[in-house]
């Protein structure tokens, strides 16, 4: 392999003494094709790359051609010292950027050698390339593990990228001004040049519902998020990059085996897993709450170190002695950390740097910590993610099963009680008859429903821009129509939940910390075994994730195989009862962003009714708090 272009044009800054300052974290890149010259293309991509430091300073590399440049950053996990990206094939014509992890790559390599490919690694990364060169688009197939990558063609001038079967890892894009420009993280796109910085006002009225913005827009105008188990390609010329999808979760119960036959096969499956997710050249450790979730990996993976945080107000926000606990009978040693308030306030406006884009999910904030602790220790990280989707965690999913007699009523009737019912103050039992007076496909978002298109519709200046909630999500429903409800909540979740809330918290937060986060229930081996599960055996009117809570009990006590989810709870509730907070609070809905965006008395009358007892609105103060926040990070020029 001739040296890379991209290694001369940079190579004074790079190699000059105390440059690689930060410390190792998962990799990351971002770059774009242009065949403008009017710029300095080299210092542009050094700034872009420059703002994803912390996905990965292990090393710092670049390429380029004359309208081709690319930047990667990366940690070194497998192959310490080989895989260097960005990486070309044998003769050069093709050039690989990579974020993730292959983890049946060895398996895949074997089977290129026997076809004729020479490689010149032991690193997963290179099996992407001449992957992409034997099978093109047909090699999804063959790949098992977490990736956003780009593949640049320098005969073709074609780019080529995608994203990961769950959409663990983030890929990016936009295409603004001739420039086709793309990167793991929003913010280095934001610092090309071509780059315009709008807000996409779209987003922020479906973030207002979903408490994130579901994709593929973004909250910047022109700025997309490549889906999960999709794939692009770009050519200059193009006004949109052409996309594909390669592959969709699938549900279809196999009714015909035992109960016993189905916790062997989550156990079997499960332990292929986490063999596959603990290749690495470096320590591996484990999250630890207290649930079933990251309780079964931390006790499947026999790794030396768990760790877990919690606040100091209450035993409901507080796991740290269920993780001790278990870390003990494992034993492996377990480090805590008890988040102060004063901490995880004033760290909030860079944990909204670090995320993008504003989510409204309190839990990211303590997954920042969390993941500190961690980096303190090692580069990798095992955590219980994707299970409630795959598995059927959630207690919401049980609300169908509820009584089912219900549902007989003719549906105008219950519409009609469940409008009656929204009409009245809120009291126990009245919410099952608002919610089963709507369809499914109405009342169900996924797991978090903040606010409905008519109360955002209140409280913004400007609505109706976006479509609605429900419009959103059809969609997913209609790709699973004759399914179910419960599986229909299950794919819904999947599709929009995990990948615009739980898995961009654990990416932004992890990568924040320069950690690496691996989840080793989001495999596609086995999602294809819950995918066939009988739902009594997912969901049932006694437990969630019924036939994966007993596979977890050969493993612990059922004192957390069968606990109830928590998850690094914070306590939100108490902080927006404490005036000190609620000041906070306030004098970010009088802020000119406030005025801005909100009608002002309007978003201040939920503090008001929340602080006297009148409503619970506490996660509709954190939503509009955390954008309010966020605006200030991004648009500092519009805030004063």
């Amino acid at each position: 392999m001739k040296e890379m272009k991209g290694v001369h044009f940079l190579e004074k800054i790079l190699r000059t003494p105390g440059q690689l300052r930060y410390n190792t974290c998962m990799c990351g890149f971002t770059g774009f094709l242009d065949k403008d010259v009017s710029y300095d293309r080299a210092s542009v991509i050094k700034r872009m790359n420059d703002l994803i430091a912390h996905r990965g300073p292990d090393d710092e590399e670049y390429y380029s051609d004359e309208k081709y440049y690319v930047g990667f950053r990366r940690l070194s996990i497998i192959d310490i010292d080989g895989g260097r990206q960005p990486m070309t094939n044998e003769d050069d014509t093709l050039t690989l950027v990579y974020n993730g992890e292959i983890y049946n790559y060895r398996k895949v390599r074997e089977e290129l050698v026997s076809r004729g490919h020479v490689f010149k690694t032991n690193s997963d990364s290179e099996v992407l390339l001449h992957g992409y060169e034997e099978w093109g688009e047909a090699m999804f197939g063959r790949l098992r593990g977490m990736f956003a990558f780009v593949i640049y063609d320098n005969v073709s001038g074609v780019v080529f990228g995608a994203r990961d079967f769950f959409g663990i890892k983030p890929l990016h894009y936009a295409v603004m001004d001739g420039a086709f420009i793309f990167g793991s993280e929003i913010k280095s796109i934001l610092e090309h040049p071509k780059c315009s910085k709008v807000l996409n006002e779209r987003a922020l009225e479906n973030y207002m519902s979903f408490q994130y913005a579901p994709g593929p827009e973004t909250f910047f105008e022109g700025i997309y998020k490549l889906d999960p188990a999709h794939w692009f390609r770009f050519s200059i010329g193009m006004d949109a990059p052409e996309t594909g999808r390669y592959w969709i979760p699938e549900f279809n119960e196999d009714t015909g085996k035992s109960l016993d036959y189905w916790v062997d096969e989550i156990e079997k499956a499960f332990d292929d897993s986490v063999e596959a997710h603990k290749i690495s050249d470096v320590e591996v450790g484990s999250f630890l709450s207290s649930g079933v979730d990251s309780s079964y990996v931390a006790c499947s993976a026999h790794v030396d170190k768990t760790f877990t945080v919690g606040f100091d107000a209450g035993s409901h926000y507080n796991e740290t002695d269920y993780a001790k606990e278990l870390s003990e009978l494992i034993p492996v040693k377990n480090i805590s950390h008890i988040i102060s308030p004063e901490e995880y306030w004033e760290n909030f406006p860079r944990i909204q740097w670090h995320m993008d884009e504003p989510l409204a999910d309190p839990s990211a904030v303590a997954l920042y910590f969390v993941s500190r602790e961690a980096a303190k220790y090692l580069k990798v990280v095992l955590s219980g993610e994707g299970a409630d989707e795959i598995f059927g965690g959630y207690n919401i999913y049980r609300e169908p099963l509820e009584m089912p007699a219900y549902d007989k009523i003719p549906f105008p009737i219950r519409r009609a009680a469940g409008r009656i019912a929204s009409s009245l103050k809120p009291r126990r039992g009245l919410n099952f008859v608002v919610r089963r007076g709507k369809k499914l496909e109405d009342r169900f978002i996924g797991n978090a429903y903040i606010f409905t298109a008519e109360e955002r519709g209140r409280l913004l200046k400007k609505s109706g821009l976006a479509p609605s909630p429900s419009e959103v999500v059809a969609p997913w429903y209609g790709m699973v129509s004759e399914k179910d409800p419960v599986t229909k909540m299950q794919f819904v979740d999947l599709n929009g939940w995990m990948v615009g809330d739980i898995l961009l918290k654990a990416d932004r937060m992890s990568m924040a910390n320069s950690l690496e986060l691996r989840v080793p229930f989001l495999d596609k081996e086995i999602m294809s075994l819950a995918g066939k599960l009988p739902l009594e055996y997912r969901v049932n009117r006694e437990n969630t994730k019924y036939a994966m809570r007993l596979a977890a009990r050969r493993r612990m006590p059922s004192k957390w195989a069968n606990k109830r989810k928590l998850g690094f709870p914070v306590p939100t509730r108490v902080w927006l009862k404490d005036e000190k907070y609620v000041g906070i609070i306030r004098d970010a809905f009088k802020s000119e962003t406030a005025e801005k965006f909100f009608h002002a008395d309007r978003i201040l009358k939920l503090v008001d009714d929340h602080v006297a007892n009148e409503a619970d609105n506490g996660r509709k103060i954190w939503t509009v708090y955390t954008f309010i926040v966020w605006y200030g990070i991004y648009f500092p020029e519009d805030v004063g």
